[in-house]
Protein backbone atom coordinates (compact mmCIF):
# COMPACT_ATOMS: atom_id res chain seq x y z
CA UNK A 1 0.00 0.00 0.00
CA UNK A 2 3.06 2.31 0.76
CA UNK A 3 6.40 2.47 -0.63
CA UNK A 4 9.65 3.25 1.06
CA UNK A 5 12.50 5.38 0.47
CA UNK A 6 16.14 5.59 2.33
CA UNK A 7 17.63 9.09 3.52
CA UNK A 8 21.24 8.64 2.59
CA UNK A 9 21.76 11.95 4.93
CA UNK A 10 20.32 10.67 8.11
CA UNK A 11 22.51 6.96 7.32
CA UNK A 12 19.13 5.16 6.95
CA UNK A 13 17.82 5.96 9.67
CA UNK A 14 14.90 7.61 8.36
CA UNK A 15 12.62 6.40 5.61
CA UNK A 16 10.56 8.85 3.48
CA UNK A 17 6.70 7.41 3.43
CA UNK A 18 4.88 7.43 0.04
CA UNK A 19 1.78 8.86 1.00
CA UNK A 20 -1.43 6.55 0.06
CA UNK A 21 -3.20 9.98 1.06
CA UNK A 22 -2.32 12.57 -0.44
CA UNK A 23 1.67 11.04 1.46
CA UNK A 24 22.57 16.71 4.15
CA UNK A 25 23.06 18.05 7.61
CA UNK A 26 23.57 21.48 6.25
CA UNK A 27 21.76 24.31 4.62
CA UNK A 28 23.39 23.71 1.54
CA UNK A 29 23.55 26.98 -1.19
CA UNK A 30 20.36 29.14 -1.00
CA UNK A 31 19.94 30.14 -4.80
CA UNK A 32 18.54 33.67 -3.93
CA UNK A 33 17.13 35.43 -0.92
CA UNK A 34 13.53 35.74 0.04
CA UNK A 35 11.72 32.54 -1.86
CA UNK A 36 8.05 32.20 -1.14
CA UNK A 37 7.07 29.64 0.95
CA UNK A 38 2.93 28.55 1.18
CA UNK A 39 0.36 26.09 1.64
CA UNK A 40 0.58 23.78 -0.60
CA UNK A 41 3.80 23.63 -1.84
CA UNK A 42 5.04 19.97 -2.79
CA UNK A 43 8.38 19.21 -0.57
CA UNK A 44 10.47 16.28 -0.98
CA UNK A 45 13.13 15.25 1.34
CA UNK A 46 15.94 13.80 -0.86
CA UNK A 47 16.47 15.90 -4.28
CA UNK A 48 17.23 12.66 -6.27
CA UNK A 49 13.69 11.08 -5.62
CA UNK A 50 10.98 14.12 -6.60
CA UNK A 51 8.51 11.36 -7.02
CA UNK A 52 8.47 10.98 -3.28
CA UNK A 53 7.01 14.24 -2.06
CA UNK A 54 4.33 15.75 0.35
CA UNK A 55 3.00 18.86 0.75
CA UNK A 56 3.12 21.69 3.42
CA UNK A 57 -0.35 22.63 4.87
CA UNK A 58 0.26 25.77 6.55
CA UNK A 59 3.03 28.06 7.24
CA UNK A 60 3.56 30.80 9.90
CA UNK A 61 5.56 31.99 12.83
CA UNK A 62 5.59 30.01 16.50
CA UNK A 63 5.72 31.48 20.11
CA UNK A 64 9.73 31.56 19.46
CA UNK A 65 9.99 33.55 16.80
CA UNK A 66 11.01 30.82 14.47
CA UNK A 67 9.73 30.07 11.05
CA UNK A 68 7.34 27.05 10.13
CA UNK A 69 5.63 25.17 8.16
CA UNK A 70 3.57 21.89 9.05
CA UNK A 71 2.83 18.84 7.03
CA UNK A 72 1.90 15.29 7.29
CA UNK A 73 4.08 13.21 10.04
CA UNK A 74 3.81 10.09 7.89
CA UNK A 75 5.35 11.41 5.31
CA UNK A 76 8.84 9.94 7.29
CA UNK A 77 9.20 6.88 9.06
CA UNK A 78 12.03 5.65 11.51
CA UNK A 79 12.78 2.01 11.95
CA UNK A 80 15.23 2.94 14.60
CA UNK A 81 12.88 5.01 16.62
CA UNK A 82 15.89 7.57 16.86
CA UNK A 83 14.39 10.53 15.51
CA UNK A 84 10.51 10.20 15.14
CA UNK A 85 8.54 11.99 18.53
CA UNK A 86 11.44 14.24 19.89
CA UNK A 87 12.96 17.37 18.81
CA UNK A 88 15.52 17.09 16.51
CA UNK A 89 17.88 20.42 16.76
CA UNK A 90 19.80 18.60 14.27
CA UNK A 91 20.00 19.45 10.72
CA UNK A 92 19.49 15.74 9.55
CA UNK A 93 16.59 15.79 7.76
CA UNK A 94 16.26 18.79 5.17
CA UNK A 95 13.54 19.50 3.07
CA UNK A 96 13.28 20.75 -0.51
CA UNK A 97 10.46 22.72 -2.65
CA UNK A 98 9.80 19.78 -4.69
CA UNK A 99 9.92 21.80 -7.99
CA UNK A 100 12.79 24.26 -7.17
CA UNK A 101 15.45 21.41 -5.54
CA UNK A 102 18.24 23.49 -6.98
CA UNK A 103 17.16 26.71 -4.14
CA UNK A 104 19.05 24.02 -1.50
CA UNK A 105 16.76 23.17 1.78
CA UNK A 106 13.59 25.31 2.35
CA UNK A 107 14.18 24.39 6.27
CA UNK A 108 14.79 20.75 8.18
CA UNK A 109 12.51 18.73 9.95
CA UNK A 110 12.31 19.32 13.51
CA UNK A 111 9.81 17.04 14.96
CA UNK A 112 7.57 14.30 13.09
CA UNK A 113 5.21 11.34 14.77
CA UNK A 114 5.71 8.07 13.85
CA UNK A 115 2.81 6.22 12.40
CA UNK A 116 4.01 3.91 14.88
CA UNK A 117 2.70 0.83 12.39
CA UNK A 118 -0.24 2.57 11.35
CA UNK A 119 -1.25 2.54 7.75
CA UNK A 120 -2.45 6.00 7.95
CA UNK A 121 -0.30 7.66 10.43
CA UNK A 122 -0.73 7.84 13.93
CA UNK A 123 -4.89 8.42 15.01
CA UNK A 124 -4.48 11.88 16.50
CA UNK A 125 -0.46 13.96 16.34
CA UNK A 126 0.04 12.69 12.18
CA UNK A 127 2.08 15.99 12.10
CA UNK A 128 5.37 16.97 11.15
CA UNK A 129 7.03 20.63 11.99
CA UNK A 130 9.72 21.90 9.84
CA UNK A 131 11.90 25.04 10.65
CA UNK A 132 12.59 27.21 7.62
CA UNK A 133 15.49 28.71 6.88
CA UNK A 134 15.78 32.66 7.28
CA UNK A 135 15.83 32.83 3.72
CA UNK A 136 12.82 32.13 2.31
CA UNK A 137 9.39 34.91 2.91
CA UNK A 138 6.32 33.28 3.79
CA UNK A 139 3.25 33.71 2.53
CA UNK A 140 -0.49 32.50 3.40
CA UNK A 141 -1.24 32.77 -0.02
CA UNK A 142 -1.16 29.41 -1.74
CA UNK A 143 -2.44 28.44 -4.80
CA UNK A 144 -5.99 28.26 -4.93
CA UNK A 145 -6.42 29.03 -0.43
CA UNK A 146 -5.39 31.68 1.56
CA UNK A 147 -5.12 30.83 4.86
CA UNK A 148 -6.33 33.63 6.94
CA UNK A 149 -5.97 32.66 10.50
CA UNK A 150 -6.14 29.70 12.22
CA UNK A 151 -9.31 28.12 13.43
CA UNK A 152 -11.29 28.72 16.04
CA UNK A 153 -14.34 27.13 17.45
CA UNK A 154 -15.99 28.18 21.18
CA UNK A 155 -17.53 26.25 22.69
CA UNK A 156 -16.44 22.94 20.18
CA UNK A 157 -15.56 20.11 21.71
CA UNK A 158 -11.51 19.85 22.60
CA UNK A 159 -9.38 18.31 20.90
CA UNK A 160 -8.04 14.87 22.53
CA UNK A 161 -4.46 16.25 22.75
CA UNK A 162 -5.75 19.56 24.33
CA UNK A 163 -4.30 20.29 27.69
CA UNK A 164 -7.31 21.89 30.47
CA UNK A 165 -8.44 24.52 29.71
CA UNK A 166 -8.48 23.96 25.94
CA UNK A 167 -8.23 26.87 23.66
CA UNK A 168 -10.65 28.12 20.83
CA UNK A 169 -8.46 27.15 18.83
CA UNK A 170 -7.83 23.74 20.50
CA UNK A 171 -11.59 22.76 20.28
CA UNK A 172 -13.51 20.73 17.01
CA UNK A 173 -15.83 21.17 13.97
CA UNK A 174 -18.76 19.66 14.74
CA UNK A 175 -19.98 16.40 12.51
CA UNK A 176 -23.61 16.00 13.42
CA UNK A 177 -26.68 16.33 11.27
CA UNK A 178 -27.71 19.68 12.12
CA UNK A 179 -24.08 20.50 11.74
CA UNK A 180 -23.06 22.55 8.07
CA UNK A 181 -19.29 22.42 8.52
CA UNK A 182 -17.26 22.19 5.56
CA UNK A 183 -13.53 22.32 4.40
CA UNK A 184 -11.64 23.66 1.26
CA UNK A 185 -8.81 21.99 0.30
CA UNK A 186 -6.02 22.39 -2.41
CA UNK A 187 -4.17 19.16 -3.78
CA UNK A 188 -3.15 17.64 -7.33
CA UNK A 189 -6.72 17.45 -7.96
CA UNK A 190 -7.01 21.47 -8.07
CA UNK A 191 -9.17 22.83 -5.25
CA UNK A 192 -12.40 21.05 -3.62
CA UNK A 193 -15.01 21.25 -1.07
CA UNK A 194 -17.08 18.89 1.29
CA UNK A 195 -19.22 18.30 4.17
CA UNK A 196 -17.54 17.23 7.18
CA UNK A 197 -19.47 13.86 8.11
CA UNK A 198 -17.28 12.58 10.30
CA UNK A 199 -15.29 13.88 13.56
CA UNK A 200 -13.21 11.10 15.37
CA UNK A 201 -11.27 12.78 18.52
CA UNK A 202 -10.28 15.50 15.58
CA UNK A 203 -9.62 13.18 12.08
CA UNK A 204 -12.70 14.97 9.86
CA UNK A 205 -13.70 12.83 7.40
CA UNK A 206 -14.87 14.74 4.19
CA UNK A 207 -16.46 14.01 0.61
CA UNK A 208 -13.18 16.80 -0.30
CA UNK A 209 -11.42 14.76 -1.75
CA UNK A 210 -6.74 14.32 -2.65
CA UNK A 211 -4.41 11.84 -4.08
CA UNK A 212 -1.36 10.41 -3.52
CA UNK A 213 1.24 12.91 -2.51
CA UNK A 214 -1.45 15.24 -1.32
CA UNK A 215 -0.54 14.12 2.60
CA UNK A 216 0.06 17.40 5.08
CA UNK A 217 -1.71 19.69 2.69
CA UNK A 218 -3.96 22.85 3.28
CA UNK A 219 -7.53 22.36 4.51
CA UNK A 220 -9.58 25.73 5.24
CA UNK A 221 -13.10 25.55 6.62
CA UNK A 222 -15.42 27.40 4.16
CA UNK A 223 -16.38 30.50 5.44
CA UNK A 224 -20.59 30.39 5.95
CA UNK A 225 -21.83 32.46 3.20
CA UNK A 226 -18.99 32.87 1.49
CA UNK A 227 -17.89 31.86 -2.03
CA UNK A 228 -17.35 28.27 -3.61
CA UNK A 229 -14.46 28.15 -5.33
CA UNK A 230 -14.93 28.48 -8.86
CA UNK A 231 -14.13 29.78 -12.47
CA UNK A 232 -15.80 32.56 -11.70
CA UNK A 233 -12.96 33.43 -9.12
CA UNK A 234 -10.68 31.20 -10.66
CA UNK A 235 -11.18 28.67 -7.91
CA UNK A 236 -9.89 30.71 -5.24
CA UNK A 237 -10.80 30.13 -1.64
CA UNK A 238 -10.02 31.94 2.12
CA UNK A 239 -10.76 30.86 5.31
CA UNK A 240 -9.02 30.04 9.04
CA UNK A 241 -6.56 26.77 8.59
CA UNK A 242 -8.64 24.51 9.65
CA UNK A 243 -6.42 21.00 9.04
CA UNK A 244 -4.14 19.07 7.07
CA UNK A 245 -4.46 16.31 4.57
CA UNK A 246 -4.61 12.58 6.57
CA UNK A 247 -5.05 9.23 4.42
CA UNK A 248 -7.68 7.45 2.54
CA UNK A 249 -9.45 5.24 4.61
CA UNK A 250 -11.91 2.12 3.81
CA UNK A 251 -15.52 3.81 4.23
CA UNK A 252 -17.55 6.53 2.72
CA UNK A 253 -16.32 9.16 2.29
CA UNK A 254 -12.86 8.06 1.90
CA UNK A 255 -11.34 11.11 2.48
CA UNK A 256 -9.89 12.01 5.92
CA UNK A 257 -7.91 15.45 7.57
CA UNK A 258 -6.17 15.70 10.94
CA UNK A 259 -7.81 18.99 12.59
CA UNK A 260 -5.32 22.01 13.60
CA UNK A 261 -7.00 21.55 16.74
CA UNK A 262 -5.02 18.29 17.02
CA UNK A 263 -1.59 19.81 16.12
CA UNK A 264 -1.94 22.99 17.78
CA UNK A 265 -3.13 21.73 21.45
CA UNK A 266 -0.25 18.63 21.01
CA UNK A 267 2.25 21.42 20.90
CA UNK A 268 1.11 23.41 23.06
CA UNK A 269 0.88 20.28 25.87
CA UNK A 270 4.63 19.36 24.62
CA UNK A 271 5.70 23.00 25.18
CA UNK A 272 4.14 22.92 28.82
CA UNK A 273 6.01 20.23 29.82
CA UNK A 274 9.62 21.50 27.83
CA UNK A 275 9.74 25.14 26.72
CA UNK A 276 11.20 25.72 23.63
CA UNK A 277 9.26 23.00 21.68
CA UNK A 278 9.29 23.91 17.79
CA UNK A 279 6.12 25.32 16.49
CA UNK A 280 4.50 25.89 19.87
CA UNK A 281 1.56 28.62 19.66
CA UNK A 282 1.97 28.30 15.64
CA UNK A 283 0.07 31.34 14.02
CA UNK A 284 -0.64 31.30 10.76
CA UNK A 285 0.93 34.25 9.07
CA UNK A 286 0.12 37.63 7.89
CA UNK A 287 2.00 37.64 4.95
CA UNK A 288 -0.03 38.17 1.26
Amino acid sequence: MRGRKRLGALAGALGVLLALTGATGTAGAQAAAGKRVFNGMRITFAPDTPDAFCTLGAVGDDRYGRKIAISAGHCLGDPTHTYADREIPEDVAPVYDRDDTGFGPIGHVRYFKDPEGSTVGHPTKDYMIIELVPAVTLSSQGPYLKETDELKVPGGQPSPNAPNPPLDSERLLGAALNDDNELVVSGQLGVLHGRITSNDKGVYQSWAGHRAGDSGGPAIRHVPGSAYPSAANRFQAAGPWAGITKARVLGLPPFVYTSSANILADLRARDAAHPGVFGAGFHVTDNP
